[in-house]
């Protein structure tokens, strides 16, 4: 349920059956990890595949995953997908994400610090879903996005335009979130 400030009224908000687990991760003292651990298992992907981006200052700063909150920015006026998705405020799907022209910087990054030099490399992303997180004046808050890693894309299972519109539900409940506003 939210609220409208604007009008004192509180409007219902009816998820899909399969979104129910986010109503338990949208309320205080949840962390960006519970929630993207919740939408990790709704797209049925890794949670190293699930990316939270606050905006601030012109640049977006990693949320989730925690171990790429230290490894830099990305400012919108780079050409990096998630400034993209930024700028134009609009959700996008890219089953062939290993062709588009992108900054592969945040993929090479081992998740732990302690994976020895000779562990492999992490998977490419393959697939991706981007989309805006939107406050109710369409105010960009940040992004959040959805891949598929893995070293083949015949490998890695397509999204959906069902997926795509389940991920604009979720960024849309985000927007208000203590994990978005709060982290």
């Amino acid at each position: 349920m939210t609220q409208n400030k604007d009008l004192g009224m509180t409007e219902e908000i009816v998820l899909p059956e399969h979104l129910l687990p986010l109503g338990s991760v949208l309320g205080e003292g949840v962390s960006a990890l519970d929630l993207c651990l919740v939408l990790a298992k709704i797209f049925r992907v890794q949670s190293t595949e699930v990316a939270l981006l606050r905006l601030e200052g012109g640049l977006l700063h990693f949320v989730f995953p925690e171990y790429l909150r230290t490894s830099g920015a990305i400012p919108l006026s780079s050409k990096a997908v998630a400034a993209h998705t930024a700028l134009s405020k609009k959700a996008e799907i890219f089953n062939n994400f290993a062709r588009v022209k992108h900054a592969s910087i945040f993929e090479t990054i081992k998740p732990s610090p302690n994976d020895s030099d000779e562990a492999l490399a992490p998977a490419p992303i393959q697939k991706l879903m981007s989309v805006p997180v939107l406050d109710p004046a369409a105010t960009v808050l940040g992004v959040l996005q959805i891949s598929r890693k893995g070293l083949d894309p015949r490998f890695t299972q397509d999204f959906s335009r069902e997926d795509l519109h389940d991920l604009e539900l979720a960024a849309g409940l985000l927007a208000s979130s203590p994990v978005m506003l709060s982290n």
